[in-house]
């Protein structure tokens, strides 16, 4: 897969919470919550290991097997515990080497499922959103104000379905004052990511099968992503900064919880490779010529897209 970056269109209120906001510090990862990364630079050292369940020779983790290789232990690894189900829709195209969606499936995998387009999932629940900006996605803050208007969209019709008897088809006032209330404070199940290069992502949003969900959008932010998508700005994120994002918002402006750090552990490769690269970079420049650095050398990383 490949690191996919995308778009995501400004929400106007600000979030109530710290989070990395990139490129306005030398050191953007400085604040987060994260586990020891001692683990990743001893496998680092040691160099590129073998995955215990294909085999393949990789560095860190295996982008095939969803796992660590040998000698990065996976007791080592953080788990991180979302607040709901995340899915992964990968375009065919994408280089699963160089994509961060694995970064979310290795630290949370209890909570993350990627699939490869064409196969997507059927959708039918109201509580599933797909993030992708445009002209009728809503920003985090709105969600469960969205969600309960589906909610009562649903309900009402159900309750005028014309082969329903009349005392069953009619609600009393107290009866939809009651559904309302239960509405109130809805919360997602699953959010769903696209992971691909912004070019290609228009073939998997118009998927008849995505069609319907709720979509949002995030506030803009700049990526710290090494691999800038040619004529694109640097406001298109990679998919796991997409992923940790929307996570701090959601945390803090539908489940109305203070952020303390839960989802930082979401940028443990992300942050740890971000400065292994700039480290290079620096030393290049420091010996007049630059080297290009690939965590795993015969990956295809892409700038993912939307997410």
């Amino acid at each position: 897969m490949s690191l996919n970056q995308s778009v995501y269109p400004k929400e106007s209120e600000e979030q109530n919470s710290t989070v990395v906001d990139p490129k306005q510090s030398e050191e953007p990862f400085q604040n987060l919550c994260l586990a020891s990364q001692e683990v990743l630079r001893k496998a680092q050292q040691s160099g590129r290991s073998k995955c215990l369940q294909c085999g393949g020779s990789r560095m860190f983790y295996c982008y095939t097997c969803y796992v660590p290789v040998e000698n990065v232990p996976i007791e080592q690894i953080p788990l991180v515990k979302l607040p709901l189900k995340i899915d992964i829709i990968k375009h065919p195209n994408e280089t699963d080497g160089k994509s961060t969606a694995i970064h979310a499936k290795l630290l949370a995998p209890e909570f993350v499922n990627i699939y490869t387009y064409p196969c997507i999932p059927e959708y039918e629940d109201h509580q599933v959103a797909l993030v992708f900006p445009g002209p009728e996605s809503v920003s985090i803050q709105d969600i469960s104000f969205h969600l309960q208007k589906r909610i009562q969209s649903k309900v009402r019709g159900k309750n005028d379905d014309p082969d329903k008897q009349s005392f069953k088809r009619k609600k009393t006032e107290e009866q939809e004052g009651c559904d309302l209330k239960e509405s109130r404070g809805t919360t997602l199940k699953k959010i769903i990511f696209i992971d691909s290069t912004w070019n290609q992502t228009n073939k998997i949003f118009t998927d008849e099968r995505l069609q319907g969900l709720l979509q949002v959008e995030l506030k803009t932010r700049k990526t710290c992503f090494w691999r800038h998508q040619k004529g694109k700005p640097d406001t298109f994120l990679s998919t796991i900064e997409a992923i940790y994002y929307f996570l701090v918002g959601y945390h803090t402006d539908v489940l109305k919880e203070k952020y303390e750090g839960q989802y930082d552990n979401l940028l443990f490769f992300y942050s740890f490779m971000y400065q292994l690269i700039k480290n290079a970079k620096c030393s290049g420049e420091r010996h007049g010529k630059l080297r290009k650095f690939s965590p795993n050398k015969d990956s295809r990383n892409s700038a993912s897209t939307v997410s």
